[in-house]
């Protein structure tokens, strides 16, 4: 606003309000972005921050985990272990009793069999058995006529070479026979057997069934 006074011209100093205005607008709408900016980032740390804090805590739960799965495993390992070396021990079969010397064998299990069959015949008196020298002989009478029988074991024992000869009504001795030829692994049941069974061949004692 210009007056004239004292012939001056005085010019206002005071700026209008829609200048100012016009001014000031600018200034606050950087000072909101720059404010807006710092809490992008500012956010943005905070979130990276938790992020990372987030991942540590995992890793160290991680490895906490593994190192009780481990720890577990060895306890289980030495339990394993320990009652492995406690448990008793299995029991073994016993060991087989070594075979019977051939007299022995002839004299408990073979000729106690052998004179209960023929005692147990009516007609057969007079029965003898014995072993000796390698040799089973039995004698007995049947019906007042004398029978006699022999089973040879040349070597002694009943893997070795085996024979067999009889005679009947007091007459020579029958010609020697292979005795035991079908059996592998022969015991006293099979010497019976095949005495007995030789007996039955020749009509002296009935045969039997098993």
């Amino acid at each position: 606003m210009a007056a004239t006074a004292g012939g001056s011209i005085a010019v206002s100093s005071f700026i209008s309000s829609s200048n100012f205005s016009q001014k000031a607008k600018p200034t606050s709408t950087l000072s909101l972005s720059m404010v807006t900016s710092k809490s992008l980032i500012t956010s943005r740390r905070v979130a990276c921050s938790a992020v990372q804090e987030s991942s540590a805590a995992a890793a160290a739960v991680a490895a906490e985990t593994k190192e009780e799965e481990e720890e577990k495993q060895k306890e289980g390992t030495k339990e394993a272990a320990t009652a492995k070396a406690t448990a008793p021990a299995a029991k073994k079969p016993p060991a087989k009793a070594p075979p019977k010397p051939l007299p022995q064998l002839m004299e408990e299990e073979v000729i106690p069999s052998l004179t209960a069959t023929l005692e147990a015949q009516e007609d057969i008196t007079q029965l003898e058995l014995s072993f000796q020298d390698n040799k089973l002989e039995g004698s007995f009478l049947k019906k007042g006529f004398p029978y006699s029988f022999w089973a040879f074991f040349p070597d002694g024992n009943l893997t070795g070479p085996r024979g067999f000869s009889l005679s009947s009504y007091g007459s020579g001795v029958s010609t020697v026979e292979p005795f035991l030829v079908d059996e592998k692994r022969i015991t006293a049941k099979h010497v019976v057997f095949w005495v007995r069974k030789r007996l039955a061949a020749q009509g002296i004692i009935p045969v039997w069934k098993e």
